[in-house]
């Protein structure tokens, strides 16, 4: 496996998109100090999943995103690209058919990150297990910076076997190994608490078992329940239908009796009608015979009146006569 190409914009000093090419045999990045030469080899670190700011050089992840230099602005995103051949077959099983892989990682300002393998995103995970047993990746030993002899010489016994692990292609298999082992102390606790749960769903299967034989007797005395209540619907369904049936005959001897009486009262008020006028002629019968009384009546209080006056008059003649014949006797 070897690099073929890099590829980086935005990643600390680069601004612009920056392309370097690693023909084959041996290259080399030469300049004055600060000239940013480590700075790739951060970039291929970075591309590569190292995780840790302070291997580059950094106090967060998000100082590797350009943060502006004169009249440049600060960019929202990191972008490096690593170009890898498979010339020695190294690549793994999934990949083992084509000639090139393209890793890549961005970052952005949020925090966000993506790893994408030839342009297909993935995960970090994906991207360690290519470069894994290689002597490739973000802290190997084929990535040795400033005063990484000195560390190496100096390590620790336990660093200096992951080293040799590493160059000897045994790591993969370690860490399937250690997976292998957190699975299987994941099972052996699954399996201790199948067992708890096997003891208790033993009690519970007990206490099923009575409330089983409960329900079956509750069953049981159901079904007779609903029995008994079918033959009491049925019986009163039967009284119900004879009293319905005697209903509807009462309704419709009802109906006729209603028929008749509206035709009697039909009749009463044809009668009640002719009677209204009859009464109505009689009425204006006695009006007439009121007035011809009232007339009557007025000429006999004119005819009472009238000989009420000849009374008087006669009254007064008998007087006068009296009068006159004892005034004769007086002269005589």
């Amino acid at each position: 496996m070897k690099i073929k190409k890099i590829s980086m914009i935005g990643f600390k000093s680069f601004m612009e998109k920056l392309a370097i090419s690693f023909p084959m045999g041996i290259s080399g990045i030469v300049g004055p100090n600060g000239c940013v030469k480590s700075n790739i080899v951060d970039a291929i670190r970075w591309a590569m999943g190292e995780q840790s700011a302070k291997q580059l050089r950094g106090r967060q992840m998000e100082d590797v995103i350009f943060n502006g230099a004169g009249d440049a602005k600060a960019l929202g995103m990191a972008e490096v690209s690593i170009i890898l051949e498979n010339g020695n077959g190294l690549f793994p099983a999934d990949f083992a058919d084509i000639h090139e892989i393209t890793v890549t990682r961005r970052l952005y300002r949020s925090g966000e990150s993506e790893y994408l393998l030839n342009n297909v995103p993935c995960r970090l995970k994906d991207i360690q297990e290519i470069f894994m047993d290689t002597g490739l990746g973000s802290r190997p030993y084929s990535i040795i910076g400033q005063g990484r002899i000195s560390s190496i010489v100096e390590q620790r016994p336990e660093e200096t076997r992951t080293m040799i692990e590493e160059a000897a292609g045994i790591t993969k298999y370690k860490k399937k190994m250690e997976e292998s082992r957190r699975k299987l102390e994941l099972t052996r606790r699954n399996l201790e608490r199948v067992e708890d749960i096997m003891g208790e769903i033993q009690r519970q299967m007990r206490s099923l078992k009575r409330q089983a034989s409960k329900a079956r007797r509750f069953k049981t005395i159901s079904e007779e329940i609903q029995r008994l209540e079918l033959v009491l619907n049925a019986h009163l369904y039967q009284e119900l239908k004879l009293d319905s049936t005697n209903r509807s005959k009462a309704a419709d001897d009802l109906l006729q009796e209603e028929v008749r009486q509206s035709t009697e009262l039909s009749s009463r008020q044809a009668k009640l009608e002719t009677m209204n006028l009859e009464l109505a002629e009689k009425d204006e019968e006695i009006s007439e015979l009121r007035a011809v009384y009232l007339r009557s009546q007025e000429k006999v209080n004119k005819k009472e009146t009238h000989l009420e006056t000849m009374a008087g008059e006669k009254r007064m003649q008998r007087e006068m006569e009296a009068r006159l014949v004892a005034e004769k006797d007086d002269l005589h």
